[in-house]
């Protein structure tokens, strides 16, 4: 009695936590029911770089999600699929235009010195220094000039930028970005402060993008975007409210067919399935994941799940029961007896779910993780919630009739107490 007591006290201090979480924590949605952009990027090689390596994707990943950071949105998904493509989701995008263009450009500066050739022709040649030699870049007005870049070298192309600038004065620095001369100004002194300044007549937007550019870093290899799909904000609103309707009609199917079926025990299932869906949610919220239509199709699966180990357990303990088990007998062997038939399928479903998320697609992975959570949460809900709650309402010794558990009198063997809610008299397991 006493452990019974503990544990409603959790289930009921697990309860108002989550409400809490519920009510104060954001939901994470995908594009598909946000409304968004879904790109994907494709590495191309150069002559410098003939094959696309594990190490330059995951390069490549990186600078992807710091120009997604730059411009402002949130939730975006950038993960790696293949050898060489990178998917790029982005919910509630006002431009997808921009957004290509921007995540697209490779955003290489370079800084080159003239050089005449022995027939007389003037080319410009690299001096060395790059926007990897940058510790930061921002936007900065000019009188002359309006709207500069203004560029901050770190310790090494501080270094290098002095030296440069020594060996050029009274001759021409260029400033290329992606091979397209921006400025070449005339260097009048050696620069050892670390600073130069890029001028073009520049609007602030324009000098905003390269600023932002400048800042992600360049990326390692030129990416192709070869596939785009959108979703509009209305259309992602009409799906996350079917998806709501078709989740809480099934909600509301299986509560039910569990009462008309199991009864009592069929009410207590669907209260520890109203406890399994508020802690669903709540491991969502706190993940946090974010919810697809895959993700809540894994969701609704996994509200099956919870409900086939509750069938479990109580037609094993309607075998007890019509066997001639008493009451307490037959909860706590039903229970006993069907934890291994509903762990053994839950872990290869787990294990399924572990398989798709490691070797899916975007869409795959929010589906096993959706359905993974709702497993390993419906096995807590299933074993303790409903065990807790069996025991509460049977062991009040008010519930004395074999039809309360969906059983007819000629079911039960005649050695049967049905009405005997002693517990120290169950011959499987003591409740105390």
């Amino acid at each position: 009695m006493k452990n019974r007591k503990w544990m409603m006290l959790f289930i009921f201090v697990l309860v108002i936590a989550s409400m809490y979480v519920m009510f104060k924590f954001p939901t994470k949605l995908g594009l598909d029911l946000v409304g968004g952009s879904k790109l994907v990027l494709e590495a191309q090689t150069t002559k410098d770089i003939p094959v696309i390596t594990p190490e330059i994707m995951d390069s490549l990943r990186v600078s992807i999600e710091k120009r997604v950071n730059a411009i402002g949105v949130a939730e975006t998904v950038v993960q790696k699929v293949g050898e060489k493509r990178l998917i790029v989701e982005i919910p509630n995008i006002k431009d997808p235009q921009k957004a290509k263009e921007f995540l697209g450009k490779t955003a290489n500066l370079e800084f080159k010195e003239e050089k005449v050739l022995p027939s007389g022709q003037v080319i410009w040649t690299s001096t060395g220094i790059t926007g990897k030699d940058l510790e930061k870049a921002s936007v900065a007005s000019d009188q002359a000039s309006g709207w500069v870049v203004s560029l901050q070298f770190n310790s090494k192309g501080k270094v290098k930028f002095a030296d440069v600038t020594s060996k050029l004065v009274g001759k021409p620095l260029a400033i290329f970005f992606d091979e397209q001369l921006q400025s070449a100004p005339v260097v009048q002194s050696a620069i050892e402060t670390g600073n130069a300044q890029i001028s073009g007549k520049f609007t602030y937007d324009e000098a905003k993008k390269m600023v932002d550019l400048l800042n992600a870093g360049a990326l390692p290899v030129p990416a192709k975007i070869i596939e785009e799909n959108s979703v509009g904000p209305t259309l992602g609103a009409d799906s996350l409210r079917k998806s709501l309707m078709a989740g809480a009609v099934g909600i509301g199917v299986v509560i039910l067919f569990m009462i008309g079926y199991y009864r009592v025990p069929g009410f207590i299932a669907s209260i520890a399935l109203a406890i399994y869906t508020l802690l669903i949610f709540t491991i969502f919220k706190l993940v946090p994941v974010t919810l697809t239509l895959a993700g809540i199709a894994g969701f609704i699966l996994s509200i099956g799940m919870a409900v086939d180990a509750n069938i479990l357990i109580f037609e094993r303990t309607k075998e007890e029961l019509k066997s001639g088990r008493t009451l307490f007998t037959a909860i706590n062997t039903g229970f006993d007896r069907a934890f291994t038939s509903i762990f053994d399928s839950n872990m290869t479903t787990i294990i399924t779910c572990l398989i798709l998320y490691m070797f899916g697609t975007s869409i795959v992975k929010g589906f096993a993780l959706t359905l993974a959570i709702g497993v390993i949460v419906s096995m807590f809900t299933a074993i303790t919630v409903t065990k807790t709650f069996m025991h509460l309402i049977f062991g009040s010794g008010q519930l004395k009739h074999p039809g309360w558990f969906g059983l007819n009198a000629d079911q039960i063997s005649k050695s049967t107490s049905f009405q005997d809610t002693n517990p120290r008299k169950a011959k499987f397991g003591v409740i105390d």
